[in-house]
């Protein structure tokens, strides 16, 4: 692994390292590049953290092509979010991935953030959505009396709903009514010794999910 040198004002170092990666994909299979330059199928869309610690293809040890990615502050899925929404329908309905991953971190510091009462700007417009997941399961989670215990469970919480507003979206709905094999799952990911843990939600089908968002196929 590499290191960023800040001294690199020019981002030379950065390019040498890209160059030397690229020698290496194409020493060990020269047509890598060639094979996926004109078209990607991968099978698995990620939403995870913008957190520079958590990089989706290393945390799996999959290679390029192999997952669609989108991230963002605290891996938030609204149903307002016209990005992620995009990123979710062209997943879906183009790239016919076969599982969606929702993953959470501990130590997380957007959920942190949203955890007190200081205001930060405009990013705590964003940060209501994880309020707004603590309003739901406060009986629970006030009942944890360890502090970085409560803020853990918090942090699963937000990804097990993010994965839920994900279900309930009609991009999701309506490939599921359509015979479309996909499936949602919610992870967490530890700092601490770069394990991921699979959290108590993994949907195929919309039977698990409240009948109120169910719709009808379009």
């Amino acid at each position: 692994m590499h290191k960023f040198d800040p001294s690199d004002h020019a981002l030379d170092g950065l390019l040498e390292n890209n160059r030397k990666w690229a020698a290496a994909v194409m020493k060990e299979d020269p047509d890598f590049f060639s094979n996926i330059a004109h078209k990607q199928e991968p099978k698995i869309l990620w939403i995870g953290c913008s957190d520079s610690r958590v990089p989706a293809n290393h945390v799996v040890q999959l290679g390029p092509g192999e997952v669609f990615v989108h991230r963002n502050i605290a891996n938030v899925v609204n149903h307002s979010d016209l990005n992620c929404l995009s990123v979710i329908q062209y997943a879906v309905e183009v790239l016919k991935v076969e599982h969606i991953i929702v993953c959470g971190h501990y130590n997380c510091g957007g959920v942190e953030a949203s955890f007190g009462r200081k205001q930060y700007g405009l990013i705590d417009n964003w940060l209501r959505n994880i309020k707004d997941v603590y309003r739901l399961h406060q009986i629970e989670l006030e009942a944890i009396k360890d502090d970085t215990a409560r803020l853990y469970r918090l942090i699963e919480l937000n990804a097990i709903n993010s994965a839920k507003n994900i279900c309930h979206s009609t991009i999701v709905q309506n490939a599921w009514k359509n015979g479309q094999e996909l499936t949602v799952h919610a992870w967490a990911y530890n700092l601490e010794d770069g394990r991921v843990k699979k959290l108590d939600f993994c949907v195929d089908n919309n039977t698990s999910t409240e009948d109120i968002y169910n719709t009808d196929a379009q």
